[in-house]
């Protein structure tokens, strides 16, 4: 499998170029401020969301102010979402690191957050990028509508397999898709290659939330471990245990949603869930979908002229559903 390393090295002057721009973009007159955005900095994952603007800006045309823009952009509304997730799920860890919340408390946490949120948007209008900020403020309003759809369906468990791709394509795709769209936008690609870009990051982003979904059952291949089972814990529906009930007998269904609701911090009943899914077909019915979702966004992919960039991108598709973590 190619790795991320090799797949940044056709954009490494870009990524290095965005690296000194993204962090002016944090900065702050505000002391607190500057020590949290260089913390956020130092902790920083794999960077897939710039990778994505900086290969379809580079399949469509040349990389131009405009595409550092989006890119800048972009990571600070994920950011700023990100800082914001921690404090609703109340989660202490991020990416191994301490979260924000964790650190510094929610209410600072939060704070930090719109910082991040306001910065993202007066980037954009001091660049006289809008159609830029419709594009991903249209995402970050799906990508909201989609977490509170999946917490309204939480509370009765009566996820479908369409809702469920509702909730992913709003939750999780949305954001790829406004990346792979500006991308284009910023190099001037015209209106038929951005719909064309978006809907590639779409299908690439529901393969990768379906891959997300999958390492709860510990299908990644290596000797790691029981399956987590956090998912249920947090009576998230996902696509494996939605196909498992829809096969299930009235009786198996009873017994699934009660554990799922009622008993799931009880491992061995997890487990049980978690066997009954494999025992359905869930794992393999789920990966089918993926691979059918990775096959639909290569082929609009190499709709676009061949070249290194293109496939730089194949890669990253690639990686997004065979990564290990």
């Amino acid at each position: 499998m190619i790795s991320v390393k090799e797949i940044k090295a056709s954009i490494a002057d870009e990524m290095d170029e965005f690296e000194i721009r993204f962090k002016k973009s944090m900065k702050s007159n505000t002391p607190l401020i500057d020590k949290i955005s260089h913390y956020i900095i130092k902790r920083k994952g794999k960077q897939m969301r710039p990778m994505f603007i900086f290969l379809t800006a580079k399949v469509c045309g040349e990389v131009n102010d405009s595409t550092y823009t989006a890119a800048s952009l972009i990571e600070l509304l994920h950011t700023a979402t990100l800082v914001h997730d921690d404090v609703v799920d109340d989660a202490n860890l991020r990416r191994g690191f301490f979260s924000i919340n964790a650190l510094w408390k929610n209410k600072i946490a939060v704070l930090v957050g719109d910082f991040l949120l306001s910065r993202g948007l007066l980037l954009s209008i001091d660049a006289g990028e809008f159609e830029l900020l419709r594009i991903v403020s249209t995402a970050v309003r799906e990508m909201s509508e989609g977490e509170l759809l999946q917490m309204e369906k939480a509370r009765k468990l009566n996820i479908t397999e369409e809702v469920y791709f509702d909730i992913i394509r709003q939750k999780t795709a949305s954001l790829i898709a406004a990346c792979c769209q500006s991308g284009a936008h910023s190099v001037n690609a015209g209106k038929d290659a951005n719909e064309r870009m978006r809907l590639f990051g779409e299908k690439v982003g529901i393969a990768f939330q379906i891959k997300d979904d999958l390492f709860d059952y510990n299908t990644n291949g290596d000797q790691i471990g029981k399956p987590t089972g956090i998912d249920i814990k947090e009576k998230k529906m996902t696509l494996p245990l939605i196909y498992a009930l829809s096969k299930a007998s009235s009786a198996d269904k009873r017994w699934i949603i009660r554990t799922v609701k009622r008993d799931n911090t009880d491992k061995v009943k997890v487990q049980r869930v978690i066997d009954y899914v494999y025992g359905s077909g869930g794992i393999e019915y789920a990966q089918e979908i993926m691979l059918q979702y990775r096959k639909e966004a290569l082929e609009i992919l190499h709709s676009f002229e061949e070249g290194e960039a293109r496939t730089a991108l194949e890669g990253l598709v690639n990686y997004t559903i065979e990564r290990k973590k």
